[in-house]
Formats: structure tokens, sequence, C-alpha cells
């Protein structure tokens, strides 16, 4: 179960930052959503925010 907690986690972090689908979301390979979502929080970040 806790396996499909951080995948669920993972899309909801991507759809709200994003605004994609799910089924876009889904298509990607779990290193790609890693990677979308580190350059995310590095962007955030440098933004104060």
């Amino acid at each position: 179960m806790a396996g499909a907690d951080a995948l669920w986690e993972e899309i909801g972090y991507l759809a709200f930052n994003l605004h994609w689908a799910l089924d876009d979301i889904l298509d990607l390979t779990r290193d790609v959503r890693a990677r979308l979502i580190m350059q995310i929080q590095r962007l955030t970040k440098s933004e104060g925010r």
C-alpha cells in the first residue's frame, strides 16, 4: 500500500503544479516523474515559494 500512496502523492504533486491530466502523468516513467518533481521543487525554491 505504501507504493500506491507514494504514486498518488507524485500524481497529485505533478497535477497540481503542471495542470496535466491523470492519463498524461501515468504515461510517464517513474524516473521522469521523479525528475519533474525535483525540477519543480528547485524552481519553486529559487522563486522563494
